[in-house]
C-alpha cells in the first residue's frame, strides 16, 4: 500500500530551523501530478493544514506566512517544508498528505483528509529551549 514517508523533525531551540522531508514509499507515485501539503497536530488540538501547494497555487497559513517554505522537487519524486524562526507554538506532529488536486490549495488545505488521499506517518517537531 501506498505511503508517504516524512523525515527531518527533531528538537530545535526557539529561533532555530528544520527541514521537513516527504517521499513515496512502498509504491511508486509519481506525486508531481498531485496536490500536496502539510499537516500538524498538537496535543489536544485538531489536525490544521500548515502549507499546501498545487501545481499552480500555494496556500499557508498566517502564523507561518513568512517562516515556513513549502516547495516540491519533481525530479527527486519528494517535497519539503522549510520551517524558519521556529516558536513553541510550532511544536507538534507534522504530517504530509498527497491527493488529486479537485478543488483549490486553500479548499485543500482546510478539508485535510477529505481531499488528500495518502498521508505520512508523522514526524515529531518540538521547539524548546
Amino acid at each position: 500500500q501506498l505511503q508517504l514517508v516524512e523525515s527531518g523533525g527533531g528538537l530545535v531551540q526557539p529561533g532555530g530551523s528544520l527541514r521537513l522531508s516527504c517521499a513515496p514509499s512502498g509504491h511508486s507515485l509519481d506525486l508531481y501530478t498531485y496536490a500536496i501539503g502539510w499537516f500538524r497536530q498538537a496535543p489536544g488540538k485538531e489536525r490544521e493544514g500548515v502549507s499546501c501547494i498545487s501545481s499552480t497555487s500555494i496556500y499557508s497559513l498566517d502564523s507561518v506566512k513568512g517562516r515556513f517554505t513549502i516547495s516540491r522537487d519533481n525530479a527527486k519524486n519528494t517535497f519539503y517544508l522549510q520551517m524558519n524562526s521556529l516558536t513553541h507554538e510550532d511544536t507538534a506532529v507534522y504530517y504530509c498528505a498527497a491527493g488529486p488536486p479537485i478543488t483549490t490549495v486553500q479548499n485543500m488545505c482546510d478539508g485535510g483528509k477529505s481531499f488528500y488521499r495518502y498521508w505520512g506517518q508523522g514526524t515529531q517537531v518540538t521547539v524548546s529551549s
